[in-house]
Parts: C-alpha cells; structure tokens; sequence
C-alpha cells in the first residue's frame, strides 16, 4: 500500500517511517508537517493509506478529514486517547494508534488495513422494512419486495431517517429505524452495540478498546452495551 505520513513533529513522523519500513507491503511516497501541504499533493496523487495526527496547529486531523473528497483509509496516530469514539464516526478511518507506538500495535493496524476490501456497490432506494420470513428480510423497494438472506446481513446503520443495510453482497438504504428493524433481526445473530449501529455477531473479525471490525466496518461499542457484547462472546 502506497502511504503518506501527516504529523506536526519530526521525530513522530521518523517513528512512523521506520515503523513502516518493517512491513514489506507498504511504501511511504511522502512525509508532510501540516495537512494543507497534504491536501495539495492529494489533488494530484492518489494514496492508499494515511497515517494522520490529530492535534496540528490551525488544521486538526478531524478538519482534514472532512476537507478531502474521497479520503482513503486512515489511521490516526495521537497521543490523545479521548477522541477514539469521535474518530470511528468516520468511515475512512480503519485505527487508531495511541502513541507511543509499538510494533505489534503498529502491524495490527496495517492489518486490519489490508483487511479492507473496496466497498460493495449500494443500491440506493426510498423503500421500507416489510417483514420477515424464515431466514428472510423484505423490504419494500420500488414498489418491489425484495428479499434479502438475514444471515448475510453484518451490519445495520442508522443514517438519519435511513438505515443502511450491508450484507456480503449488496447494500441497501431503507427509509425506516433502527428500532423497527432490530425488532424483525434474530437475538441469536444480532446485536446493537451502538445506538447507531446492529452488528451480526458472528460477523466480527476483531475487537480492539472500544470498537469492533467486521469487514471493512470498524464501529464503535458504546459503554452501556459493551457488557452484553462480551456475554455473548465465546472468550476462551
């Protein structure tokens, strides 16, 4: 993977290049001390991670991430652990990495990086949860019913009056709740772990702090449901 380095301090940014020089799949292309000069070379390069700080004078990790369009995968490198929640509130961003920074820590990073496929195409419609039936979801689309396999299903989103539906082929965004859905989802495979999001459980690859990642999803635990969480775990 081709990456650059953002980060205000010199010896951060020597830190992460030796780090990244241990791993043989990725190529550092460029180290920048601010995020405008950043964003200038993104105009005309194409990247496919970041290794980001967040606390830089005048321009923050979190104001960069919200200038690019399409920003690629990101991991935040900080010595502040207070904005993990606030930061996987971003799809782009795959860790984040409280230094300072170990070896192990670092290539768990990268892995759940590579881990990381191109997302599936989203069919976006202005349907609604039907019902359910057996090991199926309908919902109402064009005036069409169409089926989805529930075990498919990894992941459930709020998105305002919208949820987003991923599943292992296709995406779909419903005008309905996440109340509503949870209510038609097996107790069995699903669970809400955040008040914005209903994983499959037995979707999950890895569970890191507060947060757990299933695909290319990293989706944060809030502190009220990480206890049934771990209750439903098969923790050896």
């Amino acid at each position: 993977m081709n990456c650059i380095i953002i980060d205000d301090e010199a010896t951060a940014r020597a830190i992460i290049n030796q780090l990244c020089t241990n791993v043989d799949s990725l190529k550092v292309l460029e180290e920048f001390p601010n995020a405008m000069q950043a964003i200038k070379y993104l105009n005309h390069n194409e990247v496919d991670l970041i290794f980001l700080d967040i606390h830089m004078p005048d321009f923050t990790g979190f104001d960069f991430i919200d200038t690019i369009k399409n920003p690629p995968k990101i991991i935040l490198t900080t010595s502040d652990p207070n904005f993990a929640i606030q930061a996987f509130g971003y799809d782009c961003i795959v860790d984040y990495l409280v230094k300072p920074i170990t070896p192990e820590r670092f290539q768990k990073a990268i892995d759940k990086a590579e881990a990381i496929k191109p997302p599936v195409p989203e069919e976006k419609t202005s349907g609604q949860v039907e019902t359910t039936s057996g090991n199926d979801l309908y919902v109402n689309i064009d005036r069409r019913l169409i089926k989805i396999d529930i075990p498919s299903i990894y992941l459930v989103e709020a998105k305002g009056d919208y949820i987003q539906v991923k599943t292992e082929d296709k995406n779909y965004t419903v005008h309905s709740t996440l109340k509503k859905i949870e209510e038609k989802l097996p107790d069995s495979l699903f669970l809400k772990i955040h008040r914005s999001y209903i994983i499959n459980v037995d979707k999950i690859i890895d569970i890191e702090d507060n947060s757990v990642l299933i695909k290319k999803d990293v989706i944060p635990v809030s502190r009220s449901n990480r206890p049934e969480l771990m209750k439903r775990l098969n923790l050896l």
